[in-house]
């Protein structure tokens, strides 16, 4: 898959409370950014991949949207998605284009958790999560499994709550920079601490965001890539891990399938940590960061809360992390929460970030996970082939 395929459009709609827009209006809306980012029409587009609403789901999403846009599309499916499956459906993507099967592929996600759904179902379907004989009986809602993770990464390392706060800290920074996204207002880690209780020993400041919204992106050959409107960004590698589903099957709580994704990403790039200029991290909850960190390759295992810490993953240091904010602060409508941050490595590495721009950045690592640290995908790309 390496130098193979490359992302030649990308495009976010406006995010945070958009009652302007369905949920499906974002899944078009976001579409047509993305085919003018690109300088392309809907008739070039052969390969359609949606994820499923929640706030107005279709028995064959992907089949429905393609329908509403008029796309004749010989690939086309729709995923449960989820963090890691989003970045996995554009691995789908890119073997779909490496083996012939289509040319040119749209992938669109988007929900409405704010103004699409009300806060009593929206509460209903987050609770969803869990084993419905070992875990679900015991009502603990998302947050709650993911302060399970915290609890036991905190006793087994020591890593403390201002370090968690941290991550959020350097999130916020970023948004303040970001003109689309959801909550700008600097925050201290002081400020996180005294955020409420969701779930000991997660405060409301270290969970992600509710929001609107939705992004695009097109991807084609490399030999077409030079053919469109954009200066390309290339694939250079993608590895998948996935571990387990429920939580209480989980072989480790400290460590994730991020490891195996990373490796099998580095390997397919000829790259490693040391080479990454920028990460966007799926960043649901402050440890999940610290985790991928570890898991990733970027410190050693237990030691990424020290990472965290005097702005090493802020702009300008060691290692900028989720440079639009990130869930935690730019925005999260559920499964299509990653394809932010592919869109954000793609500006990242046209240089059009403006004031949130990482000098010199010419490689890019997204990571994404799903469940409850369960399903893992990390994508490599680069501005150039490498």
């Amino acid at each position: 898959m390496k130098n193979r395929v490359a992302i030649v459009g990308a495009a976010d709609t406006e995010v945070g409370v958009v009652p302007q827009y369905s949920a499906t209006q974002l899944y078009v809306r976001a579409a047509r950014l993305a085919l003018e980012d690109a300088g392309i029409t809907k008739d070039q587009i052969d390969g359609l991949i949606t994820c499923v609403s929640w706030a107005e789901p279709y028995l064959y999403h992907a089949e429905m949207i393609a329908e509403y846009m008029q796309i004749f599309p010989r690939y086309c499916m729709t995923a449960p998605a989820g963090g890691g499956t989003t970045l996995a459906m554009m691995h789908h993507a890119a073997s779909a284009i490496a083996s012939g099967m289509c040319h040119t592929v749209l992938l669109t996600m988007a929900d409405s958790q704010v103004s699409g759904l009300s806060r009593n179902k929206a509460v209903e379907l987050m609770s969803t999560a869990g084993h419905p004989q070992f875990e679900r009986p015991y009502g603990p809602p998302i947050p709650a499994f993911y302060a399970l993770l915290a609890q036991a990464h905190q006793h087994a390392y020591g890593t403390t709550a201002e370090q968690r706060a941290a991550v959020a800290v350097a999130c916020r920074k970023h948004a303040s920079l970001n003109p689309a996204a959801q909550m700008r207002k600097p925050i201290t880690i002081e400020d996180v601490l005294a955020s409420r209780m969701i779930a000991d020993p997660l405060h409301l400041l270290d969970c992600s965001l509710v929001s609107d919204g939705g992004a695009a992106f097109i991807m084609t050959s490399a030999e077409r890539a030079r053919d469109f409107k954009q200066k390309p960004v290339y694939l250079l590698g993608v590895g998948e891990g996935h571990s387990h589903e429920h939580v209480s099957q989980a072989l480790s709580l400290t460590a994730s399938a991020a490891k195996e994704a990373g490796e099998r990403a580095y390997t397919m790039s000829g790259l490693g940590p040391s080479d990454i200029d920028v990460a966007e991290l799926y960043d649901c909850f402050t440890p999940v960061v610290i985790i991928e960190l570890e898991d990733l390759g970027f410190c050693a295992k237990g030691e990424g809360g020290r990472f965290v810490e005097g702005g090493r993953i802020e702009l300008g240091g060691e290692l900028p992390v989720n440079t639009h904010g990130g869930l935690l602060s730019h925005c999260h409508p559920g499964h299509p929460g990653s394809m932010f941050s592919i869109t954000e490595a793609v500006r990242q590495l046209r240089g059009s970030c403006g004031p949130r721009q990482v000098d010199g950045a010419e490689i890019a690592l997204v990571h994404g996970q799903g469940g409850i640290m369960s399903t893992h995908c990390t994508a490599i790309f680069g501005r150039e082939r490498v």
